[in-house]
């Protein structure tokens, strides 16, 4: 839509009218519903999804600032996917006990990884915490979930539209160089991975392909896919500790 500036200008009467707007964009936040139902657990619905997506589109219609250079497509569909993750975020479907063992995961991780100056194996890394290698493949899969939300805390390329032209302020330039140094680190952690493991993360969340789908492309799988994705994650976390 053109000529739109934070769509606030409710009192000029050549802006679209509210209602008009949410009718115009809501197939894009039912898109959206769909395409993160087919990456979540089964306990979350899609009219949950819908619901937090309207939201984020009033949120997003409030906002919106045209100067900025954004389109509003691009910058309401951020804003309702954010909004969708919150909501299952806030959800707290996860057990703690899955919290906890990923926590373990990422601590056992570093350790081996300090000791050999090298990625832990899948054996070494179970080893570390006493288990079986069946058991860690199990605390893995338990946590594939849970770190679908924790790889978004780490962002995807399209929400730096979000905070870089809409809501972070340029009178805080410390902010500003915080996320920049943050992303910096976070691409050079992601380059210490092995080739499988960001073929991995690049296939899930540059092009968007699901566990089956990345299965059939590496010929495993969607197990271990799951695996090779959250093993990959609390490796990244680990490294990034220091900023997570």
């Amino acid at each position: 839509m053109q000529g739109v500036n934070r769509y606030a200008m409710y009192n000029d009467e050549s802006a679209p009218p509210l209602e008009a707007l949410v009718e115009h964009h809501t197939p894009l936040v039912k898109r959206i519903a769909h395409h993160l139902l087919a990456r979540l657990p089964a306990s979350v619905s899609v009219e949950d999804l819908y619901q937090a997506g309207m939201i984020g589109l009033l949120d997003a219609i409030k906002r919106f600032d045209a100067t900025k250079g954004a389109s509003f497509e691009t910058y309401a569909g951020i804003r309702i996917r954010g909004a969708m993750v919150d909501e299952v975020r806030k959800g707290e479907w996860a057990p703690r006990s899955v919290h906890r063992n990923a926590r373990r995961v990422q601590e056992a991780i570093r350790a081996v990884e300090f000791r050999t100056c090298r990625d832990a194996t899948d054996r070494e890394i179970a080893q570390e915490l006493g288990i079986s290698l069946d058991d860690y493949f199990g605390m893995l899969q338990d946590s594939m979930a849970t770190k679908l939300f924790s790889m978004s805390d780490l962002e995807s390329p399209d929400d730096h539209i979000d905070t870089s032209l809409q809501d972070r302020s340029s009178d805080d330039p410390l902010a500003a160089l915080t996320d920049g140094d943050f992303r910096q680190h976070l691409a050079a952690a992601i380059e210490t991975l092995s080739e499988r493991e960001q073929l991995v993360l690049s296939l899930y969340y540059e092009e968007e392909l699901n566990l089956k789908e990345i299965g059939e492309v590496l010929g495993v799988s969607e197990s271990r896919v799951s695996q090779i994705h959250s093993q990959a994650a609390h490796r990244l976390r680990g490294r990034l500790r220091e900023w997570l």
